[in-house]
């Protein structure tokens, strides 16, 4: 008789095959910023739909709709309740991505929004990348091993077929709660080995990986980190034009990912 620790073994690795073999057809779409999301929302004829199961008070919004084969929900963090901001940031990503996995049961997550671009390593303005991994630049725990937790390094979905096919550009991301980059964040981006940086991928990933939720990231560059413009003036004058692309980029993503299994992506 086997150990009763390889049947759950066998019964889990069962379970992951069958999901993987199975057609995708929820996809949670976690957004930052309302300039990113209406894009894809208009995209897509989404309406706004609160969920019963979100908390009284919170601004979080969702939008909800078929696409072809697919129910999508697009949900950002909506605005900050005192300033009237976008609730940017790994906070309210992270509680934003729980909150949505507990109600909604997706298949997939997409990450979409945009991202700091490294010259050094490739990107320029209006590039589209999917990450391979994310991690953070700014928790730093000098510790052993809380070190490694501190940085949360994680795997995006291997999506082989979808980068061939959409030839997107393919790099690792980097996130961090400040928009700017001090000489600390800057080593540990290096350590990374990034070519992009966010404010909110490596939460979502933390997130989706207590679940098991498979997590891709489509990151369009907005400013050049290394290079010669201020950073916020350069994301603001850029925002617009390349949340566009953003726009273009995940619906082609939605397109092909549409009647595909995990293991087809």
């Amino acid at each position: 008789m086997a150990p009763l620790g390889d049947k759950s073994d066998s019964a889990e690795d069962a379970a992951v095959s069958q999901v993987e073999n199975s057609s995708i057809s929820n996809i949670l779409i976690v957004i930052a910023m309302q300039t990113e999301a209406l894009p894809v929302v208009n995209k897509f004829q989404l309406t706004e739909h609160p969920h019963q199961a979100f908390p009284p008070g919170v601004p979080w919004v969702r939008y909800h709709g078929t696409y072809k084969d697919l129910q999508i929900n697009v949900v950002w963090p909506g605005k900050d309740l005192s300033l009237g901001v976008d609730s940017v940031g790994t906070i309210s990503a992270s509680l934003v991505t729980y909150a949505s996995v507990q109600a909604l049961k997706p298949d997939l997550i997409i990450n979409a929004g945009t991202a700091g671009g490294f010259k050094a390593k490739g990107a320029g303005i209006g590039d589209v990348f999917l990450a391979s991994d994310v991690a953070f630049h700014d928790r730093r725990i000098p510790i052993p091993v809380f070190d490694l937790y501190g940085v949360g390094l994680r795997q995006a979905c291997s999506t082989p077929n979808l980068l061939k096919e959409l030839n997107l550009k393919i790099g690792k991301l980097s996130t961090g709660d400040s928009l700017d980059m001090c000489p600390h964040d800057e080593a540990s981006i290096t350590a990374n080995d990034a070519t992009i940086k966010d404010m909110e991928g490596a939460a979502v990933a933390y997130v989706a990986d207590i679940f098991k939720v498979p997590t891709i990231f489509v990151k369009a560059v907005t400013d050049i980190v290394d290079g010669e413009k201020p950073t916020a003036e350069e994301f603001l004058q850029n925002l617009a034009a390349v949340t566009a692309a953003l726009d273009q980029s995940v619906t082609r993503v939605i397109d092909f990912i549409n009647g595909k299994s995990l293991c087809e992506l």
